[in-house]
């Protein structure tokens, strides 16, 4: 007997009673916080955590049941219970893998958070707060796992990010929010795709004073589509430097000489929305104002001076980096940086020039990841859609998101109606080696489903059907006969 309770095996047990003989099975019970079905005096009833409450007053059996119920829910279960999720799991169906990241995120999510962890978050947010002379300051809380920036493996975004968060039980929150983010579906696909065990990988909740940009963006230390490392590219576009990552702002792109620090080459796009904090504090879209859509976001003074902090941090991780860094009121903010992953050693192929294909212009953007493929287009309006991108297919899309890295992967190619170089959309592209335009801006609007089209990831073009190459004429040789 254990706890008033007759044991059968592992999870079956008899409740002595007069009316009660048959044994349950522990799986019939969920954790506390769902519905429990028990099966008493063979009659099914639904009884929730308040009804159970009640019950513990007088009914012995029910408190042996809860107690068994939480011991259920210790941490060598859970991780039992994710173990089985994954045990099986097809990565390749998305309904599979949503569903199998959402009761892995729901456990880890309604854990009881150890006091110590929870008092040490709580301690250094007031602390943090203090330093800035705010009584609750707002805070971004950003994921950084072991397995998701390696120098040789990197797909952008697996992970959750935070932005406006306020107040120490929030902090606390967000933190454990970010723990379970571990197991987004991108997360679990990535890590199947390479090979990792799940349960190896850790992931550290990064939780940082919220810069209020006025400008912000991305820059790589070496140009990430020519592979000139004597080149820096900067991306910048207004408000914070969401919509850039994201690729749903086509942001300004500027090239620096790494050398010289001269500005080499400049393009200043339309910039339409902006991300800004509003007066809640929480992240809103706004149309930029009309002066400013077609403005050079940073001074050329300002270009200069983030191109010297990124040769700092180049020299300081002795490898090219991807860097998020913000504006504000003047001052500049380095939010992060990491490997860039995408760069392949050795000469690159020589590309046919525009005028050597014979083939009808649709749509020119930003070439952001080289390499020429054709196929058939699937417009994806939302992640729900992404089983309909098979093998070889175009992916175009307004702007990618994380969760559609699986159908990037069967694509041949991705066309986006937003985005620059250092996009979501660019980065998973180069990151798989498959050709991209990105800041098309009419994509979705001139394409449509079931058009084949070729795509020339390195000039930005899409072109009608499959392309041919002109043919280059050889030479006619005269033979001379000599007397």
């Amino acid at each position: 007997m254990q706890n008033g309770l007759e044991i059968f095996g592992r999870d079956c047990f008899r409740i002595p009673s007069k009316n009660r003989k048959r044994p349950v099975n522990m799986a019939l019970f969920e954790s506390l916080g769902y519905l429990l079905s028990f099966d008493i005096s063979r009659t099914k009833k639904d009884i929730t955590k308040r009804k159970v409450n009640e019950l513990l007053k007088d009914n012995y059996f029910i408190k042996a049941l809860t107690e068994k119920i939480d011991s259920s829910n210790s941490v060598e279960m859970r991780f039992s219970k994710m173990k089985e999720i994954l045990s099986g799991l097809d990565v390749n169906d998305t309904d599979a893998l949503t569903e199998a990241s959402k009761k892995i995120r729901k456990l880890i999510e309604e854990a009881e958070m150890p006091d110590d962890l929870r008092l040490a978050i709580i301690e250094a947010y007031n602390k943090l707060s203090e330093m800035c002379n705010e009584d609750e300051v707002t805070v971004a809380v950003r994921s950084s796992a072991t397995a998701e920036d390696l120098p040789e493996a990197s797909f952008a975004g697996q992970q959750d990010t935070y932005l406006n968060i306020k107040g120490a039980e929030n902090v606390v929150k967000y933190v454990q929010k970010c723990f379970s983010s571990l197991f987004t579906p991108r997360a679990i696909f990535y890590r199947e795709q390479q090979g990792f065990d799940h349960f190896k990988v850790a992931l550290a909740a990064v939780v940082q004073k919220l810069v209020n940009a006025e400008k912000a963006g991305v820059m790589f230390t070496v140009n990430p589509i020519t592979e000139n490392y004597n080149e820096l590219v900067i991306e910048a576009a207004w408000g914070l430097g969401e919509g850039v990552v994201s690729g749903s702002v086509s942001p300004d792109t500027y090239v620096v000489n790494k050398k010289t620090l001269e500005i080499a080459d400049k393009y200043i796009a339309r910039k339409e929305t902006m991300f800004v904090k509003d007066e809640k504090g929480e992240t809103e879209v706004i149309e930029v104002p009309e002066d400013m859509k077609e403005k050079q976001v940073l001074t050329d003074d300002e270009i200069k001076e983030l191109a010297k902090v990124g040769l700092n941090i180049e020299k300081h991780y002795g490898k090219p980096m991807d860097v998020e860094w913000a504006y504000e009121k003047g001052k500049i903010y380095m939010l992060q940086a990491r490997p860039i992953t995408t760069l392949k050693k050795g000469k690159k192929e020589k590309k046919a020039k525009e005028e050597d294909i014979e083939a009808k212009i649709l749509l020119k953007g930003i070439g952001a990841s080289p390499g020429i493929a054709t196929g058939t287009v699937k417009i994806i309006s939302d992640v729900s859609e992404i089983d309909k991108v098979k093998e070889g297919d175009i992916l175009v899309t307004k702007m990618t998101t994380p969760d559609m890295v699986p159908a990037m992967k069967k694509a041949a190619a991705t066309v986006t109606d937003e985005g620059g170089l250092t996009c979501h959309a660019a980065i998973v592209s180069r990151e798989l080696g498959t050709p991209c335009v990105v800041g098309t801006k009419k994509a979705t609007e001139i394409l449509k489903d079931g058009m084949v089209v070729t795509v020339d990831g390195e000039k930005g073009i899409v072109y009608e059907g499959e392309i041919k190459k002109v043919e280059e004429k050889k030479p006619e040789v005269t033979a001379v006969i000599q007397q």
